[in-house]
């Protein structure tokens, strides 16, 4: 993006990718944010080390204490982080230059873009095509059609979220709400607000996925982000150290 000026920053913008064979086979469905959220949201769930469990008499199922097998520093996995987010949604720069689909739908496709991260993959459009085409004909399913009936059901697609080159995730949505705020003559709306919130999945749950390269692509994404984490933290340690010899009187 160029303003004019040389020194201008580049300005990234926050994305989620999604990967699944639902609209043209294997490709990411790359889902850019029209605008960058002005805040972010973001929390960890630390283990709770406490937590009780009840003794019983195996007899009589009477509660006679209460045990703790846990240290009180145990940490047996990454805390769970989650995201929230706004994004805004607007036509009105489309609607201007004439762009076809906002004129159309308004925002509609970026709504139904974002909304079809929660449905379960149904196999590609494409496929689903080729395969119509093939009942039609008389002929038997094979090649894309075929491959598209192989997409496991009731499953949502593998997504991530791209916050920069410092932190790109794999979530799964967990909350969406969308306030439309204007509409067209055919009551597409025109300008709306997306709420979203985020789960980061941690490596144990990646590895429950399917064996592909959407998988491995998450994984690594994950360790990544991790990575970069621990290599903050350590430039903080050094930056610590710097500060107490600053202090010191000697």
């Amino acid at each position: 993006m160029n303003n004019g000026f040389s020194r201008s920053p580049l300005l990234l913008k926050g994305a989620l990718i999604e990967f699944s064979e639902r609209f043209i086979g294997p490709l990411p469905n790359i889902i850019i944010f029209q605008y960058n959220p002005a805040a972010l949201s973001r929390s960890l769930e630390v283990y709770n080390p406490f937590k009780e469990e009840n003794i019983t008499n195996q007899d009589s199922g009477e509660v006679i204490g209460v045990r703790n097998f846990i240290s009180t520093d145990a940490q047996p996995m990454d805390p769970p982080e989650t995201f929230t987010l706004d994004l805004e949604l607007d036509a009105t720069d489309d609607l201007e230059i004439g762009d076809p689909v906002a004129v159309v739908t308004g925002v509609a496709d970026r709504i139904a873009a974002l909304e079809m991260l929660l449905y379960p993959e149904e196999g590609s459009l494409l496929g689903n095509l080729l395969g119509s085409i093939s009942v039609s004909l008389g002929g038997v399913s094979t090649g894309a059609s075929a491959q598209a009936q192989d997409v496991p059901r009731g499953k949502v697609p593998i997504l991530l979220f791209v916050w920069g080159p410092g932190r790109i995730v794999p979530v799964r949505v967990t909350s969406f709400q969308v306030e439309e705020e204007a509409f067209s003559p055919l009551l597409y709306p025109v300008q709306a607000k997306a709420s979203v919130d985020l789960k980061v999945l941690s490596e144990t749950e990646i590895n429950l996925f399917d064996d592909s390269l959407s998988k491995d692509i998450a994984l690594a994404a994950y360790k990544f982000t991790r990575k970069q984490k621990q290599v903050l933290a350590a430039a903080n340690v050094a930056n610590t150290v710097q500060s107490i010899l600053g202090m010191l009187p000697f």
